[in-house]
């Protein structure tokens, strides 16, 4: 143990030295903090040599865990396809798409006759066309109703929103990683600050040990122990306590994240109605999605049933003359080309959806309504298996810079 007037020679004499733990200690929490948010998310594929030399951010690498974990707390506790479908007017939507509809209609009857009765249909004068083609669309709007109906009443039938979402965020990793960033953005600038404030108090400890001791292990065992506990110590206090908390009577502690329910909900259902749960998208993945044939059926048996009405009487007559099997063919005909210009018919519906739907505020109220353990679930669950490896670089980091201090204080001969 040195005298007190040896430790205050030495503080003068090595001032800098000393007033360089603190500084180093803080440097070492802000870098493991920017590193360890860093290799949360990037980068979004792997790099390196695999399988043990490099990295991929642990969000991508486990997209597809994550995207399971995400859409299933929102299919189950924030949204459901029957309660933003059911508030589709299905009068609306038809008086929506009821031009271009009518307008598809005499393109696709014209198409269709050329194809199994060209001799027919050019035989036939303009205004008995005209009237073949006006008498179809005059019953259509009544067909389009009864098929946006059905559809709003069976849309599970129709739309698997899991497999939308899960599909979205599996084929663009960063709008997965926006979903985390975007949400916890105050939480993750929280962690880097802390590094700062942690790494200097415990600097500070660093220092005032080297003034007693000299012993050269103090500076890699501090620089981990700083990397390792800021990284820890921050992770908690985001998500921990999950209630407001007094501390020895002092100051008052909630997990920053839980603190900011309302800001995070707001985030977090701008992000999900704009980028992934958008008119278009829900529209294109009941055309395109695994139960778009149940679509197909659904409007397969209205415009078929309305085919035989317009044939009427005749119906035997056409039959006959074309064959059941052609006749049949020609309906199936009417079917597909009626799907294939749906995409573009529906996109008159995409203002009146996104606003009927309101998926925004329906995401929003409803997160707001989350216990505690409900809205933690939104953002740590997904990657708190993998935490230890962020906190372990942060340890190991904060030991070599250690280990670099004892290899310069050798050579400036200070020990």
């Amino acid at each position: 143990m040195q005298s007190f007037d040896a430790i205050i020679q030495d503080i003068t004499v090595h001032w800098y030295v000393y007033l360089s733990m603190p500084v180093i200690a803080a440097a070492i929490g802000y870098t493991t903090k920017v590193v360890a948010v860093r290799m949360m998310f990037y980068p979004l594929e792997f790099r390196g040599i695999r399988p043990f030399f490099g990295w991929q951010g642990i969000v991508p690498r486990n997209a597809e865990r994550m995207t399971v974990i995400a859409c299933d707390t929102m299919t189950s506790r924030l949204i459901s396809p029957q309660e933003i479908f059911s508030r589709l007017d299905p009068v609306r939507l038809a008086g929506e798409i009821e031009k271009p509809m009518l307008e598809s209609a005499e393109k696709i009857i014209h198409e269709v006759m050329v194809q199994y009765q060209p001799d027919l249909w050019n035989f036939l004068p303009d205004t008995l066309r005209s009237l073949l083609i006006r008498r179809f669309q005059a019953d259509a709007p009544a067909v389009i109703h009864k098929i946006m109906t059905n559809i709003r009443e069976n849309i599970t039938h129709v739309f698997d929103l899991r497999d939308m979402v899960v599909t979205s965020l599996l084929k663009d990793k960063q709008l997965l990683n926006s979903i985390f960033l975007e949400a916890g953005s105050n939480e993750f600038q929280f962690i880097i600050r802390s590094g700062i404030y942690f790494g200097t108090v415990i600097g500070l400890i660093q220092m005032t040990a080297w003034v007693f001791s000299h012993n050269a292990l103090i500076m890699p065992v501090f620089g981990l122990f700083t990397g390792w506990f800021t990284d820890w110590l921050a992770l908690k206090m985001i998500f921990n306590p999950k209630k407001p908390t007094t501390y020895l009577g002092l100051f008052t502690w909630q997990g920053l994240f839980l603190k900011r329910r309302r800001e995070v909900a707001a985030s977090y259902g701008d992000l999900v109605a704009q980028k992934i749960l958008t008119p278009e998208a829900i529209i294109d993945s009941v055309l395109k999605g695994p139960l778009s044939d149940n679509l197909f059926e659904l409007i397969q048996v209205h415009i078929k049933k309305l085919l035989d009405e317009q044939a009427g009487f005749l119906q035997p007559v056409v039959e006959f003359t074309m064959g059941s099997d052609r006749y049949n063919e020609m309906k199936r005909s009417v079917v597909e080309k009626v799907m294939k210009e749906l995409p573009d018919t529906l996109k008159h519906v995409h203002k009146y959806a996104g606003d009927a739907m309101d998926i925004r505020n329906t995401l929003v109220n409803k997160m707001q309504q989350l216990t505690e353990e409900e809205f933690e679930k939104l953002l740590r669950p997904p990657f708190q298996q993998d935490e230890w490896i962020l906190i372990t670089v942060g340890a190991i980091l904060g030991f070599l810079v250690g280990e670099l201090q004892i290899l310069l204080m050798h050579i400036f001969n200070i020990i």
